[in-house]
């Protein structure tokens, strides 16, 4: 609540039941790795605000480089956290476009919301339709890997992964007492590293270090990933392709490899190839279409939210897998995991109804954030506790 709303106004409720299912997945976590994984999954999903300081601000996300858009027959998430996905932006308006917010809006008001989406994600950019939430799983079993006898040792872990929901996945196995090794490419290092330093080093404190260059030691990359029990990544497939890594044809050829995908859509086709980030993910989600049905507003909800929900959902096929002895390529989608929790208990009042009774409920039984509903923000705080 802390990270959703307007900048000068009160914390705003997401009627779906996101911190439910964060703290219901930790328990899962829990239960499979006793004593060992005592975690409080809904603080989780503020954890890089708090460390950050960022604040919520309206159809702005938290940190500030996606906004909700207005294009000519509706609304849409424009993410560009990279220098590079600016200078995209005359091919993808078709037009000249200055690098600044508002010349960008002006050029997308012109244009029809699905053109934008199609020609941004075939350009490469984080694009995303603010749509109404669908049902989705929240993993694919992509490949079914041969099984092996239960181990009865701690995996080995390989993260190949970057940014927040891989590393959070391979972070909370290293806790479940994992060996954890954190493969970068020498060419393309983490692109965390650029951000809060104390939210990099909470990621992977204790894993190992490896820098590779992912051309010139390919061998040494694919005998790192044949050793491994379990393997998180978050790339594109057919980037994997390039350094001759295929994950299908490691886990039918190595018993019980857990090989754990996490991408913006899925592996199938020509969703494989879209980008996507935590905050235009929940988007495409339905998270702000929710949003807008509860409280009248196009808001983001909460800090790239679709990140830290998709890392704890990781951890736990992974961990489950592993522990049964199952091998196999598991696909987790940004999106998917985020609609899957947004739905996870669907309201029969609807969303606005939801919003209002659980608001009310908590009126009665505390003051949220050391406030009342309509209090002024508190300053970056994540940490606000509901005494019932």
């Amino acid at each position: 609540m802390a990270l959703t709303g307007l900048a000068d106004g009160p914390p705003l409720m997401s009627p779906a039941p996101l911190a439910s299912c964060a703290a219901g997945v930790a328990r899962a976590l829990e239960a499979l790795a006793p004593g060992a994984l005592a975690i409080d999954g809904a603080m989780l999903l503020g954890e890089r605000a708090a460390l950050a300081r960022f604040s919520r601000n309206g159809a702005i996300s938290p940190g500030g480089a996606c906004r909700l858009l207005a294009a000519r027959d509706g609304m849409l998430a424009v993410n560009l956290p990279r220098e590079t996905d600016w200078e995209l932006l005359p091919a993808w308006l078709e037009l000249d476009c200055p690098a600044d917010w508002g010349a960008l809006a002006e050029r997308v008001a012109m244009k029809s919301r699905d053109d934008l989406v199609a020609r941004g994600r075939l350009l490469g950019l984080a694009i995303a339709p603010d749509v109404p939430p669908k049902s989705r799983t929240w993993y694919d079993l992509y490949t079914q890997g041969s099984r092996r006898a239960p181990p009865n040792r701690a995996p080995l872990v390989i993260d190949l992964s970057a940014l927040w929901a891989g590393p959070l996945a391979a972070h909370l196995l290293l806790r479940a007492g994992a060996r954890v090794i954190k493969v970068e490419s020498r060419r393309r290092i983490d692109g965390a590293r650029e951000g809060p330093a104390a939210f990099f080093n909470r990621l992977h404190a204790g894993k190992e270090d490896r820098i590779l260059d992912f051309d010139a030691e390919a061998g040494d990359l694919r005998a790192l990933i044949a050793q491994a029990d379990i393997v998180v990544e978050a790339s594109r497939p057919r980037a994997l392709k390039q350094f001759g890594l295929d994950p299908q044809a490691l886990v039918e050829s190595l018993p019980g490899m857990v090989w754990i995908s996490i991408t913006g859509y899925g592996r199938a086709q020509p969703q494989a190839d879209w980008i996507a980030f935590g905050d235009d993910a929940a988007v495409a989600a339905g998270l702000s279409h929710v949003l807008r049905e509860a409280h009248g507003e196009s808001l983001f909800c909460a800090d790239a939210i679709a990140d830290p929900l998709t890392g704890l959902h990781a951890a736990l096929a992974a961990l489950a897998f592993y522990r049964q002895g199952r091998g196999g390529l598991i696909s987790l989608a940004l999106r998917n995991v985020a609609a899957h929790c947004a739905l996870f208990c669907p309201p029969a009042e609807g969303w606005r109804a939801r919003a209002q009774n659980w608001a009310a409920h908590l009126e009665q039984c505390g003051k949220p954030f050391g406030g009342s509903m309509g209090a002024s923000k508190p300053a970056h705080s994540t940490s606000g506790r509901f005494p019932c």
